[in-house]
């Protein structure tokens, strides 16, 4: 189920669907509006197709793309590939990550969390806190 603030945030993009994939960088699955992902599409599109490095990087990104649904009552189902590969048991998470949306198993996530913690401020200093940058938040 999807709950229901996130679904009523949601309300602009629901009828036109989402894709589902693996997350390159953790085991989670992301979920991105079909206009998000049209707006990456068009980037890996200009990708030279003649380059092996591109044609793998593409396959890969793309492997276990799913087109999915919010049905009338507010379900998304999970295709059962993706579900094995972000270890989806039970208890799930359902977190904003700007632009997209992240669904974790809830011990996976609380565990990326936890080890994220030890070295956060380091990382959001490294990459934010650029005063030469003005693309930075303050």
């Amino acid at each position: 189920m999807v709950p229901a603030p996130l679904k009523k945030q949601l309300a602009a993009v629901l009828s036109d669907g989402f894709v589902l994939r693996r997350s390159v960088f953790q085991k989670c699955l992301e979920l991105y509006p079909v206009a998000e992902w049209q707006v990456l599409m068009q980037r890996m599109n200009r990708l030279n197709r003649f380059k092996k490095k591109n044609n793998d990087f593409i396959r890969r990104f793309t492997a276990g793309v799913k087109m999915v649904e919010v049905d009338i009552n507010g379900r998304l189902l999970i295709p059962k590939d993706l579900t094995v590969f972000a270890n989806i048991s039970k208890n799930i998470v359902v977190a904003s990550a700007i632009n997209i949306i992240e669904i974790w198993d809830k011990d996976l996530y609380e565990r990326a969390i936890d080890d994220a913690a030890l070295d956060f401020a380091d990382l959001a200093e490294e990459v934010m806190g650029q005063d030469d940058d003005d693309h930075g938040i303050s």
